[in-house]
């Protein structure tokens, strides 16, 4: 049995190639820059890893975008360009064996053939912390070139001693343009590709929508329909044949991953930003991901209390009944709750006031000592607290003119009054810093000599 590690040296890429039954994502594979779709960013004239590839300078790196959009090709062009071995692992099907295993291949590759190895680590999000540090050694004294591809943050994901040692590379989405040139060209390949069928543009841009910035999968479902055209007896892809490939598509989302908080993060701020026509959009997008409604529902009440507040304070009781209203009925009917509880607070007058008050306070609270609590502000439910003196010389506000001690200080005697709330000029705020103001001017009076 071939070693996992030495998958790539015991089948050349003329022998890959010779396979029939590699799919056509995989034969359609760019082989040059020229050739790749995408990632104008990166591969422009004069972008550093297009200088990079063309130079053939070799340097470790991880590549990180979602699914379909290169990562693998470009680690297998640099390779290619630099003349280097290239040794792939999957972090699914790998362990610390296998990073062995390849690495011995490449220190053999190296003594042999005196020529550099590429080691590529597909998914390597996948593998623990120890697994990471298994290949530091190695790329510090030459022996591999490590490239690593990953659908995850890599400053979450990946220890910082690898990041130190890859520069990170963030691969786009392609675009529909990019997928459909992808897709042209697959038709018109008479060698690699599908040129005895025929697809009019229209039906073309149909499957470009519908694989998302996924190039594979764009070829994937050409590749299934021009299947069904086959056994049909057909040498064109029409609507029916297309009406029957693409029957369940969903856009790009991971439950526990970076597409899932990008979305949550675009939910918030469009609420926050008063668009109430961006929330919905978003909203829509991770329902149609899989994401729990009761999720979004949490994170709604959330916006109620940061962004709205006491500018608006129904706007957090409307997000509580959204939220009762999605566990009682679940879906899909309680997601119209949430829905109207989401329109509610993006189109509400906004204030963080509270939100950067009560940080403010935690903030000093954890700076400062145990500060005393003023006997007269203590309850005295004892007789000896009472000869204490606890509560003795308290100001019962109710008793007061306009039900205010003017002057009083409840804060540790120690402390000077700090002034934590500062409420905005919107909505029911606005009112709620006339009554303050009020009241510190009461205050001011009362201390005068």
């Amino acid at each position: 049995m071939t070693r996992s590690g030495d998958l790539f040296a015991s089948l050349s890429d003329e022998q890959a190639e010779q396979r029939p039954w590699r799919p056509l994502a995989d034969r359609m594979r760019p082989r040059t820059l020229d050739e790749f779709f995408g990632q104008q960013h990166l591969l422009a004239p004069g972008k550093p890893l297009r200088q990079a590839l063309e130079e053939g300078r070799l340097h470790s790196l991880i590549l990180w975008g979602p699914p379909g959009t290169g990562k693998t090709t470009l680690a297998r062009m640099m390779a290619a360009t630099c003349e280097a071995h290239f040794i792939a692992l999957s972090a699914v099907l790998s362990g610390v064996k296998d990073i062995r295993a390849a690495v011995d291949t490449a220190r053999e590759v190296s003594q042999r053939e005196n020529r550099a190895s590429v080691l590529f680590v597909d998914e390597v999000h996948r593998f623990n912390k120890s697994q990471q540090d298994a290949f530091l050694p190695h790329i510090e004294d030459g022996t591999i070139t490590f490239v690593g591809a990953t659908t995850e943050n890599p400053s979450f994901e990946l220890n910082n001693a690898l990041l130190s040692r890859a520069r990170v590379y963030v691969l786009q989405p392609l675009d529909e343009d990019a997928i459909l040139g992808v897709l042209r060209d697959a038709l018109s390949d008479s060698e690699r590709g599908l040129s005895g069928v025929q697809c009019s543009e229209e039906e073309l841009a149909r499957i470009a929508r519908f694989a998302d910035g996924d190039a594979r999968r764009a070829l994937n479902l050409l590749e299934l329909a021009a299947e069904i055209a086959t056994a049909q007896a057909q040498d064109r892809i029409d609507s029916a044949i297309l009406d029957e490939v693409l029957t369940s598509g969903t856009r790009r989302f991971d439950k526990q991953g970076e597409a899932f908080y990008d979305l949550i993060s675009a939910l918030h701020k469009s609420v926050r930003g008063s668009d109430p026509d961006a929330s919905l959009y978003w909203f829509a997008r991770m329902l149609d991901g899989g994401c729990d409604p009761l999720y979004i529902a949490r994170r709604v009440v959330r916006m109620a209390s940061e962004d709205i507040g006491n500018a608006d304070p129904r706007g957090l009781a409307l997000a509580l009944d959204a939220w009762e209203t999605q566990e009682r009925l679940g879906s899909p009917e309680g997601e119209l709750a949430v829905a109207q509880a989401i329109v509610y607070l993006a189109c509400a007058p906004k204030s963080n006031a509270v939100y950067k008050a009560f940080k403010a306070a935690m903030r000093e609270v954890e700076q400062g000592g145990s500060e005393e609590v003023p006997l007269r502000l203590r309850n005295a439910p004892t007789s000896l607290m009472k000869d204490l003196g606890y509560g003795e010389r308290y100001r019962y506000a109710h008793d007061e003119p306009d039900g205010y001690a003017a002057g009083e200080h409840y804060f540790p005697d120690s402390m000077e009054r700090r002034q934590y709330y500062q409420p905005t000029s919107r909505g029911l705020e606005a009112r709620i810093a006339e009554r303050l103001a009020y009241w510190r001017e009461l205050d001011r009076k009362h201390r005068k000599p």
